[in-house]
């Protein structure tokens, strides 16, 4: 007679112990609050009014600096944006009067489908305006951090 072979009991050979629980470090709960020595918000050079009544004097002194040590951005984006929201009102404006000169059917449509455009440009202005300001903040920012030599 044969004997038929008995499988193992075991194919993988596992311990017959249960491996530990693994441990995170990092699943203690985290503090209910804000230690009292960190600020809760920091303070932005870009607001105030003490940041605002130096923004002239600031703005040509930044303007001729030679050695690009300040940066304009942050004190020009405010004029720009404005600059750019008179020039694009005064354009759908003129637009709108030339339109209903013409016809009241092509002046109804450049009052809606221009109004659609002038918030779209608007739209567009603002965020490549706040790019901008972004890069520059994060370049200051990083100027800040980064140890004198």
């Amino acid at each position: 007679m044969t004997e038929t072979p008995t499988p193992p009991s075991d194919p993988y050979n596992t311990p017959s112990t249960p491996p530990p629980a693994p441990t995170n470090p990092y699943s203690a709960a985290p503090p209910t609050s804000v230690p009292p020595s960190y600020p809760t918000q920091q303070s932005s050079p870009y607001d105030g009014p003490a940041a605002q009544s130096t923004d002239a004097a600031g703005f040509f002194k930044a303007l001729f600096d030679f050695n690009f040590s300040t940066f304009v951005t942050p004190k020009v984006v405010k004029f720009v944006y404005i600059l750019a929201t008179v020039f694009l009102v005064l354009g759908w404006l003129s637009w709108l009067v030339a339109g209903f000169s013409r016809s009241a059917g092509l002046g109804l449509f450049i009052l809606v489908v221009g109004a659609i455009g002038l918030i779209v440009y608007l739209a567009i202005i603002r965020m490549m305006l706040e790019f901008f300001l972004a890069i520059v903040r994060m370049s200051e920012d990083i100027h800040k951090r980064l140890p004198r030599s």
